[in-house]
């Protein structure tokens, strides 16, 4: 699948580093006086902003170089800007981060995200209105389904994944496929009519993207119901850069695996006490959703 390369929007939430003294700097700081840190957008870019401006404020802080925050235009953004080089670190979900390592990106997971229960999984979902008739997919031949994005793993890959596992070719039963660009997007989406059945993620009963948006005052979140949830899919990881001297790639690492303590109010914004630590990781843990983009890349090609 070729990926073309996308613009990125402009840079946010950016604080100027510390000043270090000469003799403190360490032996990577005059080549890297700006590091890019990028996410996927789950959400639109003014939520993004405030979820993640204190987090790289932090980094900033701990590693003594300014950080900026960049928010994507879609999947394909992050992935091509960390293939270029352009991005220094970045937020992933599994498929997109797959993909990246599938398209030749020199990128390495460091960092997983993990639940309360200390579990490293979530779920994809199909929400429809909950005064709806649908109670099965199967129900829903010639609606309208929303997906988020070719290269979301709970928005895409994994509805795809199931849908053919019950003998559904989506563009063939549904009236129309759309994608919305973003999680929030696709429940707007089902909010809205647009469409009559939608993906999503969602880690348990006390958290998911329904539960962000109705914490936000963007949706009622009785207003929708689920009719299918999927197997646990590996949770997110961040990734940084081969290229990066070593020296560098262990700060990072260190001060990502340790914001929960040491910046307990910038963890908390991003995940507003409904997740874990981030914990370590690595590549290996990604091969099965390589094997799910090349199932869901097979099927696109059957059509």
């Amino acid at each position: 699948m070729l990926l073309q390369r996308r613009a990125l929007l402009g840079a946010t939430a950016v604080l100027a580093a510390p000043s270090l003294a000469r003799a403190q700097a360490p032996s990577w700081a005059a080549r890297y006086p700006e590091l890019v840190f990028a996410i996927i957008p789950s959400e639109n870019a003014s939520g993004v902003t405030e979820r993640y401006g204190p987090f790289v404020n932090y980094l900033s802080r701990r590693l003594g170089t300014r950080v900026t925050l960049r928010i994507a235009n879609d999947y394909a953004a992050v992935i091509e800007g960390q293939r270029a080089g352009n991005i220094h670190i970045a937020s992933y979900g599994p498929s997109s981060f797959a993909r990246a390592l599938m398209t030749g990106a020199q990128i390495t997971a460091f960092a997983i995200e993990t639940n309360l229960d200390g579990t490293k999984g979530y779920y994809s979902v199909f929400y429809v209105k909950a005064d709806s008739p649908y109670q099965r997919v199967e129900g829903l031949r010639g609606k309208n389904l929303g997906l988020v994005d070719p290269n979301s793993t709970s928005g895409n890959n994994v509805p795809r994944f199931a849908l053919n596992k019950m003998g559904i070719n989506p563009e063939q039963f549904f009236g129309r496929v759309v994608y919305t660009g973003s999680h929030e997007n696709a429940v707007i989406a089902l909010g809205q009519g647009t469409v009559d059945m939608a993906a999503n993620w969602w880690n348990d009963e006390q958290e998911s993207n329904l539960l962000r948006m109705e914490r936000k005052g963007m949706v009622r979140a009785a207003d929708f119901r689920i009719i299918f949830k999927s197997d646990q899919i590996v949770n997110s990881p961040v990734a940084y850069l081969n290229t990066l001297p070593d020296e560098l790639k262990a700060a990072i690492r260190t001060a990502v695996l340790e914001v929960h303590r040491a910046d307990e109010a910038a963890f908390n914004r991003i995940y507003e006490g409904k997740q874990g630590p981030l914990e370590a990781v690595d590549n290996a843990a990604y091969e099965p959703i390589i094997e799910l983009n090349r199932f869901v890349d097979n099927l696109r090609r059957r059509g």
